[in-house]
């Protein structure tokens, strides 16, 4: 399902979500009724409540960096292999060959005010 075992170098946005369908309209209730208290910090950032934003939208589809989005319990499921117990999410990750880190915990993408903020985060990751 996931092709990111090939990927040389990758960035791996995990959300602070569940894939199921429930569970996907349950967050779009959330993020209507109760904007405030959506407990996915990245999710804001690049959505909004029914779509994603158009900037971060352009962003990804510009990049040259690998982006690959998962929701944690798929993270979770495909990486159970990893020591990543306790992990609080969001989470970005990198890859770089078979290594697998943290790159912006979960306080770095809460702290961020804006997707230009995080679009600018993921930048500085490119130029090094």
């Amino acid at each position: 399902m996931f092709k990111i075992g090939i990927l040389k170098k990758a960035l791996i946005f995990v959300y602070n979500a569940k894939s199921d369908i429930l569970n996907k309209y349950l967050d779009a209730v959330h993020k209507i009724v109760s904007p405030t208290t959506y407990s996915c910090d990245l999710c804001n950032l690049t959505h909004g409540s029914f779509s994603e934003k158009q900037i971060w939208k352009d962003f990804r589809e510009k990049t040259s960096s690998e982006l690959v989005f998962m929701y944690k319990d798929e993270f979770l499921g495909a990486y159970s292999d990893l020591n990543i117990e306790n992990l609080t999410f969001p989470l970005v990750f990198k890859k770089e060959n078979s290594v697998i880190e943290i790159l912006f915990d979960s306080k770095v993408v809460t702290s961020l005010s804006s997707v230009k903020d995080l679009i600018d985060l993921v930048k500085q990751y490119d130029e090094v």
